[in-house]
């Protein structure tokens, strides 16, 4: 796979393009890591490259104008990294919470009640999003208070904040599949969260060895 010239690069995904079916097609997954994630990587390259020019002959205009710019492709690389890390093929080990996020299944069923009715809840928040955007299940510091958010775009969730997971609701991430069956795709994506990785970020943070870093 051809990574981008610059700094940053397109992480491999941690399992095949086919291996979220039917939950997620392959059609999908080849577009949405190869051509939307890579476009990210790819102009946040040119905007940090652009940015030490501007740094460098002191143009302090072009550094306002590409703060946007940074701020939208770094987070569609943050956001698009973590959630490649959040998915595992379905009826897998990582795919069931309660056995492979002990610590965070008992932090769920405290905070709201019942593995069901947080399902219930976070669904409801994507689907009341309004435009694109990202779906986040997020903990106040290690092991902290949990709670369910949203971000715009490609917002990334920022400190004090820990993503635990997150779930992508552009329709590039579902409608050649799901069309405008919005809730079919929410339905299904519990089918393929890695609740392995979300008990590790839950315990240990976003810094843990076994979450993403920018490849740099």
């Amino acid at each position: 796979m051809a990574a981008s010239t610059g700094p940053y690069t397109l992480p491999p995904l941690p399992y095949a393009y086919n291996a979220l079916e039917p939950v997620i097609s392959q059609q999908i997954m080849d577009l949405h890591h190869k051509k939307h994630h890579q476009t990210y990587v790819n102009n946040l390259n040119a905007a940090l490259a652009s940015q030490a020019k501007a740094t460098q002959s002191n143009d302090i205009s072009a550094l306002v104008s590409l703060l946007q710019k940074i701020k939208f492709n770094g987070g569609g690389h943050i956001n698009h990294s973590l959630f490649w890390e959040n998915l595992t093929p379905p009826d897998s080990d990582a795919s069931k919470l309660e056995t492979a996020a002990p610590t965070l299944h008992k932090a769920i069923v405290s905070r709201w009640g019942s593995e069901q009715a947080f399902k219930d809840t976070f669904s409801d928040t994507l689907l009341g999003l309004q435009g694109s955007g990202w779906g986040w299940l997020v903990s106040r510091g290690n092991g902290g208070k949990l709670d369910i958010t949203t971000t715009k775009d490609q917002d990334p969730v920022t400190a004090p904040e820990v993503p635990i997971f997150g779930v992508d609701m552009w329709e590039h991430a579902y409608y050649l599949q799901y069309l405008n069956n919005k809730g079919g795709y929410v339905s299904q994506i519990w089918r393929v969260i890695n609740w392995a990785v979300a008990e590790e970020r839950y315990k240990h943070g976003i810094d843990s060895s076994k979450t993403f870093k920018p490849a740099m």
